[in-house]
């Protein structure tokens, strides 16, 4: 099953890719084309989602694996739900097209890293895709003030951020991150 998806995600992922752009001079008036990249994900997302909750393996999860969640609000885009792959395919989706994510609230499940910049530190949670050869992170604020780095984890370790998606600019550059994040 995950070969499918995979395979699935990489057509769409080059198709995306070869179909950017919206300019219709020199075409033919065309109708209906069909399903979008968005569509095809938002069904991957959805039979992922479906899969996770009936999933008979969900009955040997051992007590090191459950968690409680970070915060019990509700979220928008919860990304702890969905496999490997379709993780890593939303948030590469939040990063091209952060628009459509602007003030939901995002809850993501990575590794911990941080970078210092500017004299400020960035903390930011990684989320490796299936084969863990590519990674793609988002950089979070915290909404409670913390001593670093006495008060943040290791680097590297497993955490899970919930916060509401916003963007700034720095220079020319646009940059994504959670904002009143609360981290476990």
């Amino acid at each position: 099953m995950k070969k499918v998806v995979c395979i699935l995600l990489a057509a769409v992922m080059c198709l995306a890719v070869a179909g950017c752009g919206n300019s219709q001079e020199g075409r033919p008036a065309q109708g209906n084309q069909g399903k979008t990249v968005n569509d095809v994900l938002d069904e991957k997302m959805n039979e992922s989602s479906r899969e996770t909750e009936t999933s008979p393996d969900q009955s040997r999860t051992d007590a090191s694996s459950v968690t409680q969640p970070v915060d019990a609000g509700p979220v928008d885009v919860d990304l702890t739900k969905l496999s490997s792959t379709m993780v890593y395919s939303e948030v590469y989706n939040m990063m091209s097209s952060p628009e459509g994510y602007m003030g939901k609230r995002v809850r993501m499940k990575g590794s911990f890293a941080y970078a210092e910049g500017d004299g400020r530190y960035y903390f930011a949670c990684i989320i490796a895709d299936a084969t863990a050869c590519c990674a793609q992170g988002i950089e979070f604020v915290l909404k409670d003030e913390r001593k670093f780095p006495d008060e943040y984890p290791s680097k590297g370790a497993e955490i899970t951020v919930v916060g509401v998606f916003d963007s700034y600019m720095e220079g020319t550059y646009q940059y994504c991150q959670l904002i009143d994040a609360i981290m476990e």
